[in-house]
């Protein structure tokens, strides 16, 4: 039995100063393949460099919805990053409107939106799948995916905390929706019923690691390893064994990395 962390941070601190003792606890735990998500570009080599060190070890491009005073991208600079054979997806990139800066009321998120269409256009140009934050903004996610026609690549709904309607709006573009820690926790009733109300051929399961340990290890720093504990929830959801989500949302991973979700249409 084989798992796949589909969306952790190694390079972040935490987890960077123990690289090695983290991929070994990740393998000895079965996880067998993560993707190691990009948030800046000026990360982006760092975050390139650790994948093409590890055969196990995937990689993608994109700037993070709320990081400020960041390089900007254009289509053109994720489009050149993501030529290596190791990036296979574009982002994270979304939008997040959770952290809201002066009253609250005069918050402009045009420059959000602006980057999460640039994301999508070099997605499209690259026929690459997208990696999708969204918090607090599903309307918003959901219009400009469609303006942008996210559909033609598909992709994955990361972290998913929105309701099963969300889940099911995406899904009918082509996207996965990806489970974190999250589902463990004891008053995550939303995410829980996601995990109950969707067929599992549409979920991954992820760590978004050093965030969001899951229960037991809440409040620690997560790591990759931490991914089975996401995949026994689910299980216990779903009233299945733990090695057919195991399964399963590891087909999944390998049909959104290798491009599969792409529309042929």
């Amino acid at each position: 039995m084989t798992f796949v962390d589909s969306h952790c941070h190694l390079n972040y601190p935490g987890l960077n100063e123990d690289t090695a003792g983290v991929l070994s606890r990740m393998q000895a735990a079965g996880v067998r393949q993560a993707l190691n998500i990009c948030t800046t570009l000026e990360e982006a080599d760092q975050v390139l460099a650790l994948a093409n060190a590890h055969p196990f070890l995937l990689a993608s491009v994109g700037v993070h919805p709320d990081n400020l005073g960041v390089e900007e991208p254009t289509v053109e600079d994720l489009v050149s990053r993501a030529g290596n054979q190791k990036v296979v997806a574009i982002g994270e990139t979304g939008l997040d409107y959770y952290r809201r800066e002066g009253d609250g009321k005069t918050d402009d998120f045009g420059w959000q939106q602006s980057r999460f269409r640039t994301h999508i256009r070099a997605a499209r140009a690259l026929s690459k799948p997208i990696i999708v934050h969204t918090r607090e903004a599903s309307n918003d996610t959901l219009a400009i995916m469609k303006e942008e026609g996210a559909s033609a690549v598909g992709g994955v709904m990361h972290c998913f905390t929105e309701t099963v309607d969300v889940a099911k709006a995406a899904i009918e573009m082509g996207f996965l929706i990806s489970l974190s820690g999250i589902v463990t926790f004891k008053n995550a009733k939303q995410v829980q019923q996601v995990a109950v109300e969707i067929p599992l051929e549409h979920l991954m399961i992820e760590t978004d690691a050093p965030f969001l340990a899951p229960t037991p290890h809440r409040g620690k720093v997560n790591e990759p390893a931490y991914v089975v504990y996401v995949a026994q929830k689910i299980a216990e959801l779903k009233g299945i064994p733990v090695e057919e989500v195991a399964r399963v949302t590891s087909q999944n991973f390998s049909r959104f990395s290798s491009g599969a979700l792409v529309s042929r249409g």
